[in-house]
């Protein structure tokens, strides 16, 4: 029997408890940036559900009937590249923007930021600010305790299922959904969703907080190779703060700097960092130090900018921080920049003229492999063809059907066909030319589809045609 051997304290342990951080509230121009964001991305996240256009929903990805409803763009499973498009300037964006301003989407969109902020608002309202926060951890279970805490997350639960509902409410038509929730009717993949989304929204903002940044975001890990030395973060001038002391040692004669290590840039923090230990990946950027320490300058009379946005390059020449934005303006043509600026608009500019050049309908054709060439009266052979035509648009449309590419080649019983706005239809054509007119084999034919209403509106389709020996 091999004897189990406690782990000596000097060896630690692989994983670090949990130190819980309660974000002291602070006012300032970089909070009240941070709360605009807030307000326009939760104003567009769950207003733009309900938004009508064209009597449906404004944007929806409607599982069900297999289309993406963008405003006055319809898009089908054939369009599946535009996604693609959408996901690689999604990324560029994200690449230009940190190589210029470092992590300020972390700070000021993402959403977890952005919920954790809200779910941190409801709990300042209910609990009190960081050291009453504190005090109530520490106090032992009772009935105000628990009160507290139930209607703290009571409430949290509730945004968490509106923001699940609302998330679902993209995907199958939100006014429908909700009479499906009002009637106790809901589906079994709208319930899993909505709750999957509510849960995780809960979890995430509301206990796991800074550490879904630092621990699972794979952002955080890899922002580093995109910074370079005029990249714009949020730093603490050294040669202005240190050494630290207080104001009474200023007075005593004592060599100090500008920072009284009050730790209230600390103590705002989210993520529980202390910025004048250096650039560190846990750092969102959201700026909240700098206003912190901006107030505390104020009431000691002295400048603002010891913690400011700057670049590593004003910090290693010795200027002041808050002069970084002149060294990114100064540096803003480098190579990095250049290059994710000129990738991001030549696929702009091609999703831009993609989306312009769109012609709003589609036609599949399939040779119907189950029915044989044949010959049909007349001495004619006949093949027989699958075609789905698909309306882009939201305008019902007749269209003109045609075929050529072999001399005397006919659609028998087909001239028109109508198509409903944002819809299709699978029909038959039959396809007769005279058996004289082509050697045995398979002949190149094209059909031609030319909408009645709006003759630019047209599409062709390549396809063979079975001459039998």
């Amino acid at each position: 029997m091999i004897p189990i051997t406690e782990v000596a304290p000097d060896e630690g342990s692989l994983y670090a408890a949990r130190k819980k951080i309660q974000p002291r509230s602070i006012q300032g121009r970089f909070n009240t940036v941070r709360w605009a964001m807030v307000w326009i991305t939760q104003l567009v996240f769950y207003g733009l559900a309900w938004l009508p256009w064209n009597d449906r929903q404004a944007v929806l990805f409607h599982l069900v009937e297999r289309k993406f409803y963008i405003f006055g763009l319809v898009l089908w499973p054939q369009d599946v590249l535009y996604l693609a498009f959408l996901l690689i300037i999604s990324a560029l964006g994200l690449f230009l923007v940190t190589a210029v301003a470092g992590r300020i989407w972390c700070g000021y969109a993402c959403p977890q930021s952005v919920y954790t902020e809200i779910f941190m608002w409801v709990e300042r309202r209910l609990e009190g600010d960081r050291s009453a926060r504190m005090k109530l951890d520490a106090a032992p279970m009772g009935a105000r305790k628990i009160g507290l805490r139930t209607a703290k997350y009571g409430i949290w639960a509730a945004i968490a299922l509106w923001t699940g509902f609302t998330f679902v409410g993209y995907f199958t038509p939100i006014r429908e959904l909700g009479t499906e929730v009002a009637s106790g009717s809901l589906g079994s993949w709208e319930s899993f969703w909505m709750f999957f989304y509510a849960v995780f929204t809960y979890v995430f903002a509301g206990h796991l907080r800074e550490q879904v940044c630092k621990y699972m975001c794979p952002y955080a890990r890899f922002q580093g190779v995109m910074f370079d030395p005029d990249t714009l973060v949020v730093s603490y001038d050294v040669n202005r703060g240190e050494p630290r002391g207080s104001k009474k040692k200023a007075r005593e004669g004592q060599n100090v700097g500008d920072c009284v290590d009050c730790e209230w840039c600390v103590q705002v923090c989210p993520t529980g960092i202390d910025i004048r230990n250096g650039l560190q990946y846990e750092c969102i950027g959201c700026a909240l130090c700098i206003d912190a320490c901006d107030q505390v300058m104020d009431k000691l009379g002295r400048p603002r900018g010891l913690i400011a946005y700057t670049t590593e390059r004003t910090l290693l020449d010795k200027k002041p921080a808050h002069e970084g934005w002149r060294e990114v303006m100064a540096h803003i043509l480098r190579p990095r920049v250049i290059l994710y600026t000129s990738l991001l608009l030549f696929i702009v500019s091609g999703f831009a003229w993609s989306l312009l050049t769109r012609t709003p309908v589609k036609m599949n054709v399939l040779r119907d492999r189950a029915t044989l060439a044949r010959e049909v009266e007349g001495g004619r052979i006949e093949n027989v063809y699958r075609l789905r035509i698909m309306n882009t648009s939201e305008v019902d449309r007749r269209f003109v059907l045609s075929v050529d590419g072999i001399p005397g080649a006919t659609i028998a019983d087909l001239e028109q066909i109508d198509v409903p706005a944002t819809g299709s239809v699978d029909l038959p054509a039959h396809v007769r030319v005279d058996a004289e007119a082509l050697q045995p084999g398979s002949h190149e034919i094209h059909f031609n589809l030319q909408a009645v209403d709006a003759p630019d509106i047209r599409v062709h389709e390549k396809t063979s045609f079975l001459q039998p020996r």
